[in-house]
C-alpha cells in the first residue's frame, strides 16, 4: 500500500495538464500512486497522460466517457488504495513540498484530515493574490496548533474554505464516513464539504500557502452557464446535510438558511443573461417551499440578516428576473445613500478631515446610478407599475437630500480655497 494516493480527474485541460502534473510528480514526498481520470476529453490530455505515464509508472491512466467531474472524482476515489487522499484539480498547481508537509502533520496529530492554505493565481494577469476564502487567518489564529472538530470551532465552519483541494484526507476517514460527490452537479464540493467537517473528530489546521488556485474565464464555476441553476440544489443539500447529522440547532441554523439566501442570489448574480430567467424560475420555485408553513417562514425572516430578509421577499414577489435585478439595484442604492448620509452628517464644519474631491467623486457616482436607473425604470414601464412611486421619490428627492450638504461643504472649499465643483 501506498501512503498518498492523488486522484486527478482531467477534461479538456492540455493548456494547463502538464505544469498540474510536474507538481505533482515531481513533490518531495514520493510514495504516491497518481490516479489521473481522464473523462472523455476531447482535446490532447489523454495523450498528455499517456506519455507522462510511460515515464512514470506511479501514474495511472484511466479513460472514461464523459460524466463530469463528480463522478470521475468518484471512479479515482474507489480505485485509491493510499493511507491518505489527495484530490487534485488538474487546471491548478501544487507546492513541491506540500504532501511531504501535510503527511507529516496527519501522522504526527493523527487527523481525520490536514487543513491549509491556498493561493489565487489570475492566469490572464500573470499574478499571484491572497484571498481570505482561501487563507483562512481568522480560523488559523482562533485554533492556533490545536487539533479540533467542528464543534470546538462553532460558526467559525463556515470560514473554512470547503475546496478539497485545501485538505489532505485520511482515506479511511472518508470509506468509513461512506463520503462521495453528487454526480450530475457542479459545485458539489459544497456538499462533500459538510459531510467531511460534520463527521470529522480531529482536524489540523497547517498554516502554509500550498495549492496555487487559477483563475480563469472559462472554468466551469467562472462559466455562467446554464448549469449555475444547479447551485439551488446544492444549497439545499447542504441545508439536508445538517439536519441529517443534527447540527440544524440554533448555533447553525440562522447561518444557515441566510448561507443558502445569500448564495443562491450570487450565483444568479453571475450567470449570464440569457440564463437569467430560468434560474429564476427555478429559485423562486425552490424558495416558495418555505412559505408553505406560515410559521416557519415566519421564524425564517426573524433570523434573516436585513438584506437577506429583503432578498427572500423580493425573490418571492418578483414576476420576472429584470424585476428583481431592479428591486434589489434600488435597495443597494438606498444603502448606499444612507451610508453616504451618515457620512455626511459627520463632517466637522471647522475640523474637516474628509476628502472634498472623494466626497464629490461619491455624490457624481451616485447621481449617474440614478441617471441608469431612470432609463431601466423606463424599459421596465408596464411590467413594475408598483414600482414607480418608489423609483420616482429616490430620484425626486433622494438626490436632493444628498448632494443639498455636499453643496454646502463644496462652496465653504470654493470660498477659501478657490475649489471648483466639476
Amino acid at each position: 500500500m501506498v501512503e498518498i494516493s492523488v486522484v486527478i480527474p482531467i477534461y479538456n485541460v492540455e493548456d494547463y495538464l502538464e505544469e498540474c502534473l510536474d507538481s505533482i510528480v515531481n513533490q518531495t514526498f514520493t510514495d504516491l500512486e497518481i490516479i489521473c481520470v481522464n473523462d472523455g476529453s476531447k482535446d490532447n490530455s489523454l495523450e498528455i497522460l499517456n506519455e507522462y505515464a510511460k515515464k512514470d509508472d506511479r501514474i495511472i491512466v484511466i479513460d472514461q466517457e464523459n460524466g463530469g467531474h463528480a463522478v470521475a472524482t468518484n471512479v479515482g476515489m474507489d480505485q485509491a488504495t493510499g493511507k491518505y487522499l489527495f484530490l487534485m484539480d488538474s487546471d491548478d498547481s501544487l507546492k513541491l513540498n506540500a504532501l511531504e508537509l501535510t503527511y507529516n502533520a496527519a501522522e504526527e496529530k493523527n487527523v481525520d484530515f490536514v487543513l491549509f492554505q491556498a493561493i489565487n493565481y489570475d492566469d490572464e494577469k500573470d499574478e499571484f493574490y491572497e484571498a481570505e476564502n482561501y487563507s483562512m487567518n481568522k480560523l488559523a489564529d482562533f485554533v492556533g496548533e490545536n487539533v479540533f472538530s467542528i464543534d470546538d470551532i462553532g460558526e467559525m465552519s463556515f470560514e473554512v474554505a470547503v475546496t478539497p483541494w485545501t485538505k489532505l484526507y485520511n482515506r479511511e476517514f472518508i470509506e468509513n464516513s461512506h463520503i462521495r460527490f453528487a454526480e450530475g452537479l457542479i459545485f458539489e464540493d459544497n456538499v462533500f464539504f459538510w459531510e467531511v467537517l460534520l463527521q470529522a473528530e480531529r482536524i489540523y489546521f497547517l498554516r502554509e500557502h500550498l495549492f496555487y488556485r487559477r483563475w480563469y474565464e472559462t472554468s466551469s464555476t467562472m462559466a455562467g452557464d446554464l448549469r449555475f441553476t444547479d447551485s439551488i440544489a446544492i444549497n439545499t443539500m447542504i441545508i439536508d446535510v445538517f439536519e441529517k447529522y443534527d447540527y440544524m440547532t440554533e448555533r447553525f441554523e440562522s447561518r444557515s438558511f441566510n448561507r443558502k439566501v445569500s448564495l443562491t442570489f450570487l450565483r444568479f448574480q453571475q450567470i449570464k443573461p440569457e440564463f437569467k430567467e430560468t434560474f429564476f424560475d427555478e429559485m423562486q420555485k425552490n424558495f416558495k417551499f418555505w412559505v408553505r408553513d406560515n410559521e416557519f417562514y415566519e421564524y425564517l425572516q426573524s433570523i434573516m440578516l436585513p438584506r437577506n430578509k429583503f432578498l427572500l421577499e423580493s425573490i418571492l414577489k418578483a414576476k420576472t428576473a429584470k424585476e428583481l435585478d431592479y428591486l434589489v439595484e434600488i435597495y443597494d442604492l438606498e444603502a448606499e445613500n444612507r451610508e453616504l448620509e451618515k457620512t455626511i452628517k459627520s463632517i466637522d464644519g471647522k475640523k474637516n478631515s474628509f476628502n472634498i474631491e472623494e466626497l464629490t467623486n461619491q455624490k457624481n457616482k451616485i447621481i449617474e446610478e440614478n441617471r441608469q436607473l431612470a432609463e431601466r425604470n423606463e424599459e421596465l414601464v408596464g411590467t413594475v407599475e408598483n414600482l414607480k412611486n418608489v423609483n420616482k421619490k429616490h430620484l425626486e428627492s433622494k438626490s436632493w437630500k444628498i448632494t443639498k450638504p455636499l453643496r454646502s461643504v463644496n462652496k465653504v472649499f470654493k470660498d477659501k480655497e478657490g475649489y471648483d465643483e466639476e
